[in-house]
Parts: C-alpha cells; sequence; structure tokens
C-alpha cells in the first residue's frame, strides 16, 4: 500500500530558532502542518478512513514546532510595546535600582535593539518613572527579552520586577506615553518638566541605530500632544511641580509659610536644583548655599536671581555646608548616596529653635541613605512623600485632566492611522518588484528576438517605453495604497486595496518580512 510521508523542508526556519515545549501542539495523525508538502500523493476511499494496512508517516515534534512557529511569525505583526514601573506602581527603593542615567541611553537602545525580537527601542528615565519602549517583532518574546534585560541590568529579579511593571501593548502603550507627556500620569498633575523629558529622549536618540521610524514618530507625536493639551486646557496653570511641592512639603514639616530666617541648603544646580532654588526663592529665601560640582550652572542663577544671596560651594565642601543647614534639599544624579547614617549622626547640631535637621531628597537613585531617617536628628522625605502635597491640587485640575483625554484620544486616532498605514509599504514594495521583473523579463526576450541587430539609440527607447507603460499602470494601484492617516474611511479602504492586491498578485507567498527580520538578527548575533 502507498505509504503517506510528510516533508519539511518548504517549512523549517533556521536552526538557531528557538521554539516553545512541544507538549503545547496536537498530538494527532490527521493534523496536517502549515506549508508542508505530502509527497507522494494518495487518494483516500473517503474522508475519514485509509485503506486497512495503510502506513501514516507522522510528522516529528520538530516539524510540528516549527511549522506552528513559521505560522506564528507570518501572523504577527510587530507591536509598540512599553515595559518599565513607574510612581503608582514602585515604590522608590525598587525605581532607584532600574534608573538609567540620561548618558547611558543612546548604548541602552543599542543594547536592546541587539536582542532578537527587538526593533526599535527608546528609555524614559526620571525620578518618577523608568520605562522601555520598544518595537518587538514578537509580542511575548520581546517582553521576555526585554524583562531578563532589565533583570540582569539592575540585579533584580524577574518576579519582583513582574510585580511591579507596566506592561502595555500598541493603542494602550501609545496612550500611556500621551498622558505622560501631557503630565496626566505624573504625580504632580499637569507637570511641566515631564514634557522637556520627554523632549530629551528624542533629542538623545537622534541619530542612534534603533530609534527609528515608529518609535521617533511615537515621541515626536507625544511631544505635539503634551504642547496641544497644555495650550487648549492651561493644566498646568497654576499646577505645582516636583520641585516647588518639595518646596511646599518642607514648609508643612517646618510649620512655617516662609525661609525667611531659615539656613537653607541646596546639593545640585541641575534642572530640578535650579527650580527648587526658584521656589525658595518665591517662599522667602533670601540667601542660600548651593553645593555643585562646578561652579559654572550655579553663576547662571546668580544672573537669573540677582537679588538673592547665593554661594558656592564645592562638592567637597558638602559634609562642611550640611552641619551649618537646618534644611537640605538634594537633587543630584549620583548613582551612590551622598548622605551616610554615619556622617549625619556626626554633623553638629541644628540651629536654635530648630530640633530636626531636614532632608528634602527628591533624587532617583536616592542621594539620602534610607538609614539616616532613624536619626533622632534628622526627618527624611523623598520624592515618594509628595503625595501629601498634590493631593489637594491634583483635584482642582480634574476637569482639566478629562478634557485633556479627549485631546489625547484625537491624537491617538491620528497616530493609530499612521501606523496602520505603515502596512502598505511592504506590499508596495513588493508590488513593484513583481511588475519590475515582468517588465526586465519581457523586454529581456523582446531584444533577444531580435538577435542583437538594435542600435544603442533603440535599446534606450525600448527601455524608456516599458518604463513608462509600466509607470503609468502602477499610478492608480499606487494613489490608492497610500493614504495621509487623517481619514479613518480612507484608511480602510487602502488596507482593503493592500489585501486585494496582495490576493490577485499573491504577494503573500514570498517570505513574510517580519520572519526574514528575525533570521537577519538572530545571524548577526551568531557572529
Amino acid at each position: 500500500m502507498a505509504a503517506l510521508a510528510a516533508s519539511s523542508s518548504a517549512a523549517t526556519l533556521p536552526s538557531s530558532v528557538k521554539f516553545s515545549s512541544p507538549s503545547q501542539f496536537p498530538n494527532s495523525t490527521t493534523f496536517t502542518p502549515h506549508r508542508l508538502s505530502l509527497t507522494p500523493k494518495c487518494t483516500l476511499r473517503s474522508e475519514n478512513t485509509l485503506p486497512q494496512n495503510a502506513i501514516v508517516s507522522k510528522p516529528s515534534p520538530l516539524e510540528l514546532l516549527k511549522t506552528s512557529s513559521a505560522d506564528r511569525y507570518t501572523k504577527e505583526k510587530s507591536s509598540i510595546i512599553v515595559i518599565g514601573l513607574n510612581i503608582h506602581t514602585a515604590p522608590v527603593e525598587m525605581r532607584e535600582k532600574l534608573a538609567i542615567p540620561e548618558a547611558q541611553w543612546p548604548q541602552v537602545i543599542q543594547e536592546l535593539c541587539a536582542l532578537n525580537h527587538i526593533e526599535e527601542a527608546a528609555v524614559l528615565s526620571t525620578c518618577n518613572r523608568i520605562e522601555i519602549y520598544v518595537v518587538a517583532l514578537s509580542q511575548h518574546r520581546g517582553v521576555r527579552e526585554v524583562t531578563d534585560w532589565i533583570s540582569k541590568l539592575s540585579g533584580v529579579s524577574v518576579p519582583e520586577i513582574c510585580k511591579h511593571q507596566i506592561l502595555l501593548y500598541n493603542k494602550d502603550a501609545t496612550r500611556h506615553l500621551f498622558e505622560v507627556a501631557a503630565g496626566l500620569d505624573s504625580l504632580v498633575l499637569g507637570e511641566g518638566q515631564i514634557l522637556s523629558q520627554v523632549k530629551q529622549v528624542v533629542k538623545s536618540g537622534q541619530g542612534v541605530p534603533g530609534f527609528d521610524r515608529k518609535i521617533s514618530g511615537l515621541f515626536k507625536q507625544a511631544i505635539s500632544v503634551g504642547k496641544r493639551v497644555r495650550t487648549e486646557t492651561n493644566i498646568s496653570s497654576g499646577s505645582v511641580s516636583v520641585s516647588s511641592a518639595a518646596v511646599e512639603l518642607a514648609l508643612m514639616k517646618c510649620s512655617k509659610s516662609s525661609f525667611d530666617n531659615d539656613r537653607v541648603l541646596v546639593i545640585g544646580a541641575g534642572k530640578m536644583g535650579k527650580l527648587v532654588i526658584k521656589h525658595l526663592t518665591a517662599k522667602g529665601c533670601r540667601k542660600m548655599v548651593v553645593v555643585n560640582r562646578t561652579e559654572e550652572k550655579v553663576n547662571a542663577i546668580r544672573q537669573e536671581l540677582k537679588d538673592i544671596d547665593i554661594v558656592f560651594r564645592p562638592l567637597s565642601e558638602m559634609l562642611e555646608c550640611a552641619a551649618e543647614a537646618d534644611v537640605i534639599f538634594t537633587s543630584t544624579a549620583s548613582e551612590s548616596p551622598l548622605f551616610s547614617k554615619e556622617n549625619v549622626q556626626m554633623l553638629s547640631p541644628v540651629g536654635q529653635g530648630v530640633r530636626r535637621r531636614l532632608f528634602v531628597d527628591i533624587s532617583i537613585p536616592r542621594n539620602v541613605e534610607p538609614g539616616v531617617s532613624e536619626l533622632e536628628s534628622a526627618l527624611v522625605y523623598n520624592v515618594d512623600d509628595l503625595r501629601e502635597v498634590v493631593a489637594a491640587n491634583k483635584e482642582d485640575r480634574h476637569q482639566k485632566a478629562m478634557e485633556a483625554r479627549g485631546i489625547i484620544q484625537e491624537e491617538l486616532n491620528k497616530f493609530d492611522a499612521w501606523i496602520d498605514s505603515l502596512e502598505t509599504v511592504p506590499t508596495i514594495k513588493k508590488f513593484r518588484a513583481y511588475v519590475e521583473r515582468i517588465r526586465a523579463s519581457e523586454l529581456e526576450k523582446c531584444l533577444s528576438k531580435m538577435r542583437g541587430d538594435v542600435s544603442k539609440e533603440h535599446k534606450e527607447a525600448m527601455y524608456a517605453l516599458s518604463m513608462g507603460i509600466v509607470n503609468k499602470l502602477l499610478h492608480g494601484p499606487m494613489q490608492h495604497l497610500r493614504c495621509d492617516g487623517n481619514d479613518n474611511n480612507s484608511l480602510s479602504e487602502v488596507l482593503e486595496n493592500m489585501r486585494a492586491l496582495n490576493r490577485m498578485y499573491d504577494l503573500e507567498t514570498e517570505i513574510s518580512l517580519m520572519e526574514e527580520k528575525i533570521r537577519v538578527k538572530m545571524e548577526r548575533s551568531q557572529k
């Protein structure tokens, strides 16, 4: 009797591709793997019966794994994913372990894009959040690779990260970034500094391999959303920032309305430190000491606040300055604590009328070691303690937040339309290549029939004629495969046209673009 044998040559992926456990696939003699050819062909007597002595050659588990994986790659679209922690999901102790300095963002993008299933990437790391945005060729593989990468970088276990992480896909991930840029996801609703930080992501990503079309477009759109929300809703008017909330918190804990008589020390003269200094000035502080690595930034602040006595001290004199201060604000990018329990314990007592020295630490990682709060001579507050200050302010701008979400929805629709319109690009390329192969082949046949009796001028004229015919024939289909993404109806028509073209010319039978991308990345990683 005829034997039924399965050949898997048409569907196998490279041997380097790893697959899930074979136990998840059906162990059935009637299962026909995707794209496998059956040789030799045999005619069965009925749909459900085989000849009595027929020998059925069942595909091996490995073949089932390979063909099933190939099918998943063919059907799965690339996804925009955000993975990370923020002030709403994780305590400061966790966030500081995962924080990534801005100077390292370009390197991190390249490391992430070296992972097998990550095509594009960006990093947003602030005092309130560490979020990684990626375009993944496979959702669950991409998430697993990025989570493992975060775990190795931070030393935090994967289960612990998953316990606190945010994980959003596609439209939800896009909406999240738009809300972040608009200040809706901030501890301080409507605060403006986060928009500057989103802009910095784009600035630091310029020219970096992996900060490409989709991720770059996502962040640029987020910046537009942030600007539009602030312009049309005035959500930031009257709002507090992290820096001003830190100053307000210090006043609350000191039971005062101003800093006119306090000895104030600010450590760090970067963006956050500068804002702290400005808010201290607004609360009556006329003299303060600023500790920084260099005097250049301090001099720039002096030029803006000419009526304020700002004394510069180098970082080497920090402990001496702290010994003479009652209230200390820290906002540096130091990766290790500036104040330990031991050196704070050795500081001289605070001034007359002040019972405990107050530390307000708005840095991530923290500049003040947690153990300092155990001392009777010190009070320590960090960014997670600012909730007390901003609660009332947040309620006042609830209506503006609702208006902002309406704007975000409009912008989200535009971005989704743009992303969907990118689907037509591979079809356009495939169709052009298909038509060009026909044109070149037919022109070659024509020239060969003329047996070389064609002058150079005639060849050029024939070539121009063939190109002209092709371009005119392509004009209509190409016009119906393009849209600006602003009209959802036209986008729907474009996508339907794309699918129709794929069916008519069998363009989908070519190797999937996603499968090819994964193959190339895996080959590179093996070199």
